[in-house]
């Protein structure tokens, strides 16, 4: 029980970074600045991939889940001050949404990129990573309240154990989701009839991600490991 606890405290002490988005998401704030399309192309060229990308990812989910709704809105936010982001999420009647932020667009350097991150999102739905992400999370929340009220804590320590429980299991499996995304974002590309090994190159301009405690992104050569390995094994290109 203590070492747990000397566990929370420990992810108390490391979360003073900001808080990054859920691991359904592409985060890439940070990504230098790249010789992307320019605005009108790039909105061109999401209506053209979007089409293309959209009925094959609704395929894939209809054939890989029962129940799921499968039926993606691929859009673009319309505050031109977000961040540079794409992510998955739902809308209230659980309909899956693709957002990218103009910011985003702004950093990809042609369709094939635009492609996979589309494709990547769209498998982290099909996958479930949203309702596996929710459950960890209350797993953990739960389990760390009940320890540390075993322990004796105080209310307002119970309280802040389950906080940092839940934040702690959001992010157990996290790498594992991205990679999972991964795989099945390169096949969804490909069979959009766009590059994976085109797009994959993405990643040679994000900020390696490394192993950090409590991060929810894989290293980047890990991530192209996957892609290449998926590429290989189902004969890609």
């Amino acid at each position: 029980m203590r070492r747990f606890l000397c566990l929370l405290a420990l992810a108390v002490s490391a979360c003073d970074v900001a808080v990054e988005p859920a691991p359904h998401s592409a985060p890439v704030a940070q990504t230098p600045r790249v010789q992307g399309m320019a605005p009108g192309e790039a909105r061109t060229a999401f209506a053209s991939v979007s089409r293309r990308v959209e009925p094959v990812a609704e395929r894939a989910c209809r054939s890989r889940t029962q129940g799921l709704n499968c039926d993606f809105l691929i859009r673009i936010d319309p505050n031109p001050n977000a961040a540079p982001n794409a992510y998955q999420s739902l809308d209230r009647s659980g309909r899956p949404v693709i957002t990218f932020t103009q910011r985003m667009l702004g950093q990809i350097a042609n369709q094939d990129e635009l492609a996979f991150v589309m494709s990547h999102e769209a498998a982290h739905h099909i996958r479930g990573h949203l309702a596996r992400q929710a459950q960890n999370s209350a797993l953990v929340s739960a389990g760390a309240g009940l320890i540390t009220a075993l322990v004796g804590g105080s209310a307002a320590t119970v309280s802040t154990a389950q906080d940092v429980g839940g934040y702690v299991g959001a992010r157990t499996y996290s790498k594992d989701f991205e990679l999972e995304a991964d795989e099945l974002g390169t096949i969804i590309t490909h069979q959009s009839g766009y590059r994976p090994s085109i797009g994959v190159r993405f990643f040679n301009r994000l900020p390696d991600p490394g192993d950090r405690f409590l991060g929810t992104h894989p290293a980047n050569p890990d991530r192209v490991r996957v892609v290449q390995s998926t590429i290989d094994r189902h004969g890609l290109n």
